[in-house]
């Protein structure tokens, strides 16, 4: 069913209060608020990776605080085990068989913490419930539910003790953003309230897990012209075939960036995707999936640049039209 208008215009109305709710806790960074938000609307995680000290957790935080549904924390540790993510079976003697003890992956928002300092193994817990919602425990599935978001933070400049995600583990991630250091004027307001310690604690719930789920079909029902999917999928397809890049964007990239356009779109009151869009999006969700040459990375290349350049060279359906 198509998005009406004044849907639409609901939609946008909430995305702003969203935003101007998490903003209280990180100032001056409405963008990424704004991308993250756009990955849970989307079905989607999110993946921030910066340096320390920037608010990742913090972000991860308010956007927890700003939804009325469950929250859990996952502090990523070498030693931590997939059962300690996932649940585990436990033999009730008193009933004669086994029950299934959910574990802290069983939240509506789940911060992963550092999940670049768990091993492996724990890493790939996350795979099956990233990617369908769903734990298989012995056999048996159990659903997280929805809205269900993953947001797992990383340190991309202190490598000692940690474990390099998999392509595998990037690629269920809808989007990868960062936060950055804070502009003069916003550096000097938070410290002015540097005795505040605790500003995720300032965010309260303003919506419903049931109202992210009725935006989240709204988003869904965004009108897509098929040359804006064809421009998508040129993309991708570039990708691919560039001379610097060893594996390109993969058909879940292409989905990804086709679910996260639609989002974007209604989030700015639309009833319909544009080129613009695409491009707004397009190295947040397709960077992080492809692998670039090692010489050229030696080089100085970027998946971000090499994605940045494409989006240069390939013109947009609506000037092809002209």
């Amino acid at each position: 069913m198509a998005v009406t208008q004044d849907q639409a215009d609901w939609f946008a109305d909430a995305f702003g209060q969203l935003i101007s709710n998490i903003d209280q806790a990180i100032l001056g960074k409405d963008e990424t608020i704004r991308l993250v938000l756009t990955a849970m609307l989307s079905d989607g995680h999110v993946l921030l990776e910066d340096f320390p000290g920037t608010g990742k957790t913090v972000l991860a935080k308010a956007l927890a605080n700003t939804l009325d549904g469950t929250t859990s924390r996952i502090q990523f540790t070498p030693d931590l085990l997939p059962s300690d993510v996932t649940g585990v079976q436990i033999f009730d003697q008193s009933k004669g068989r086994f029950t299934f003890h959910p574990g802290p992956i069983f939240a509506s928002i789940v911060l992963a913490d550092e999940i670049n300092r768990a091993s492996p193994k724990t890493q790939s817990a996350l795979l099956e419930v990233m990617e369908e919602g769903v734990i298989t425990i012995d056999g048996e599935g159990h659903s997280v539910g929805s809205p269900f978001l993953v947001i797992a933070t990383q340190n991309p400049v202190e490598q000692a003790g940690t474990y390099k995600l998999p392509e595998a583990q990037l690629d269920r991630f809808l989007i990868k953003t960062s936060l950055g250091y804070p502009d003069s004027k916003t550096a000097v307001s938070l410290l002015m309230d540097s005795s505040n310690r605790a500003r995720a604690s300032r965010v309260t719930p303003i919506i419903t897990s049931d109202a992210v789920v009725t935006m989240s079909t709204l988003a869904s029902e965004v009108f897509v012209d098929e040359s804006i999917m064809q421009y998508v999928s040129d993309i991708v397809d570039a990708t691919r075939q560039h001379r610097d890049v060893v594996l390109g964007v993969s058909m879940r990239g292409a989905l990804a960036l086709a679910r996260a356009v639609k989002t974007w779109a209604i989030s700015q009151a639309r009833i319909y995707v544009t080129p613009d869009d695409v491009r707004d999006l397009a190295v947040p969700v397709l960077a992080h999936r492809m692998i670039v040459d090692p010489e050229s990375e030696f080089a100085g290349v970027k998946a971000e640049d090499i994605v940045s350049g494409i989006l240069v060279d390939l013109e947009p359906p609506v000037y092809r039209a002209a």
